[in-house]
This record gives C-alpha cells, sequence and structure tokens, in this order.
C-alpha cells in the first residue's frame, strides 16, 4: 500500500505545526479526508480513523459551545483513535485544548491560513494522485486535441519522432520512454512522467531535445487522461484490416480497459495524422456518432430506394 509522510504534506501545503512534531514521521495511507461531526456527539461506528481529519470553522466552533469537561470527553474520544494528524483551517486560533491532547498522545496538530472548502479540495486531489495504484511502462504520452494517448511499439520503431511531429503541429508532450500509469478511478487511467525525464524527448540520431525550451511551455503538460492505446508496427500487408470499423480491441492497465489500435508504419505513411484521425474518431464516438454506421445507413436507404 502506497504511503506519504506527515511531514511530506507539511511541505507540500506548507502547515504550521502546533503539536506532534515530533511525530512526523506518521503515516497517510488513505486519498479522502474527513470532517469529523458524528463524532464529536459520541457516534463512532463508522469512524474513518486512517484519515486525515479536518477541522474547520463549524467544528471548532461547536467545541467553543461545550464546557470544559464536556470538551475535553469529545476531543479526548476522537484523539485515542490515533488518526494520521488533525488539520485546522481558516488559520483558526481558539484551539489549545486541541494541542494540549494532540501533544498528550503523539498526534501531529497542523493549521493552514485557507478556508476548509478550498483546502480540502487541493487536499483530496493531492493525496488521490500521490497514493493512487501506479506502474510504469515503455512507451510515449502525448495530449492530441485534448484527448491522452499512449503510444507503444518496439524500440527504434519511431514512437519519439511521431510525437515530436505531433508537437510540431501544436498539440502536447507529456512523457517518453517512461510512462508513469496511476489508476485515479474505476475507468480513469492517468499519464505522467517519472519526473526525472520531465520535459525531455530522446530523438534518434540528435540526442535529447527539452520540449519546452525549444517549443514552449504549450506544447507540455504534466499529465493527462489516457483514453486511447496506439500500438506503433511494421508494416505486413497481407494482415493489415481494411475493414469498414475493426473489431473493437482493447488493453488493460491496472484493470482498467482502455481501447487499443495498431498502427502499421511504412515509409510515406502520415503517422502522425493517422493518430490525429483516431483521437477526432474516438472523440465523435463519444459523442454518439459513428462513421461506418452513418456509410452503411447510406448504403440501405440507397437499396432501399
Amino acid at each position: 500500500m502506497k504511503s506519504i509522510t506527515v511531514q511530506s504534506l507539511t511541505e507540500k501545503f506548507q502547515l504550521e505545526v502546533l503539536a506532534g512534531a515530533d511525530r512526523m514521521d506518521r503515516l497517510i495511507t488513505r486519498a479522502q479526508t474527513h470532517r469529523p461531526g458524528l463524532e464529536f456527539v459520541g457516534y463512532f461506528n463508522f469512524f474513518p480513523m486512517e484519515r486525515v481529519q479536518v477541522l474547520g470553522r463549524k467544528e471548532i466552533n461547536y467545541l467553543l459551545t461545550l464546557s470544559i469537561e464536556e470538551r475535553k470527553l469529545h476531543i479526548g474520544n476522537i484523539v485515542k483513535y490515533h488518526p494520521p494528524c488533525f488539520i485546522v483551517t481558516s488559520g483558526q486560533q481558539e484551539i489549545p485544548y486541541l494541542t494540549l491532547f494532540c501533544n498528550q498522545e503523539g498526534i501531529p496538530l497542523l493549521r493552514t491560513t485557507e478556508t476548509t472548502t478550498e483546502f480540502i479540495a487541493k487536499l483530496n486531489s493531492y493525496l488521490v494522485k500521490t497514493l493512487a495504484p501506479e506502474m510504469s511502462i515503455h512507451g510515449v504520452c502525448v495530449n492530441v486535441s485534448g484527448i491522452g494517448i499512449l503510444l507503444r511499439g518496439k524500440s527504434g520503431i519511431g514512437k519519439s519522432e511521431t510525437a515530436h511531429t505531433l508537437i510540431r503541429k501544436g498539440h502536447r508532450f507529456v512523457a517518453d520512454d517512461i510512462v508513469v500509469l496511476k489508476k485515479l478511478g474505476p475507468t480513469t487511467l492517468l499519464g505522467t512522467h517519472n519526473e526525472i525525464s520531465r520535459e525531455f524527448l530522446a530523438l534518434r540520431s540528435i540526442g535529447l531535445i527539452n520540449v519546452v525550451r525549444q517549443y514552449g511551455r504549450t506544447a507540455f503538460q504534466d499529465e493527462t487522461r489516457i483514453v486511447l492505446d496506439i500500438e506503433l508496427s511494421p508494416w505486413q500487408g497481407d494482415s493489415l484490416n481494411n475493414e469498414l470499423e475493426t473489431v473493437p480491441q482493447f488493453t488493460e492497465y491496472l484493470g482498467i480497459q482502455i481501447p487499443h489500435i495498431e498502427v502499421q508504419l511504412q515509409p510515406g505513411r502520415d503517422v502522425a495524422g493517422l493518430i490525429e484521425a483516431a483521437a477526432n474518431n474516438w472523440y465523435l464516438k463519444q459523442l454518439g456518432y459513428s462513421a461506418a454506421e452513418d456509410f452503411m445507413s447510406r448504403i440501405e436507404n440507397e437499396m432501399k430506394s
């Protein structure tokens, strides 16, 4: 199971440490945060104690309405479950009772000046991506007209050169050689780089180029949702499928089925143009349009007339 430390989270969001500074090595393993509400009135049947606990104005103001003894009881009941950490939002100051309990139990108490809604949205997004199941594959990742595409094929087949052509046509580069795939949900696969190779594209006979330095910031993006898996392969004239519409094929990554297309190569073929066509065709299908079905419908209408 993937995890990050409270220390890493603190540095990422520049949080203020109020208590538990000696326990910043505690691990966070869950992607969603939790705002304790029912727990303050003693209901713990479904308390997600493994999540980061966020205390906004609503929670703090409720605690301030309680007597000192009641406050000690309710805070003590939550703290004893030892969640990874507590984060107080909106820079709230009247929380000495939280500081006391967190120091006693060795639980980091952190604070941000951001509002509760804004901070939770940022934190959840960060945790989902950071803790997502992932794998690395050999290939190239590009974004063509807003559509994330994974280019695969044997070494030397021309993946990087094809990506370079797409970049020059105004599309965006994401990763070369090593593509990191992250599962963000049951049907959502994210493609990104491994940080070391960020912005770099390797071209045979030329060497490494920095895409951003050569073509500008708009030629690169950090990540993209993968919706097409395109495999570049050598030309085989006797096996190329020339039907109006091929039977749908899929490749599975981290349990997610991604539509798969094979593009065979030979001198003179506009591979980048074919990839653009594949991306546009996929988009039209999402809108409910199939060129093959439209064509067959015209033939049927012609035969009836």
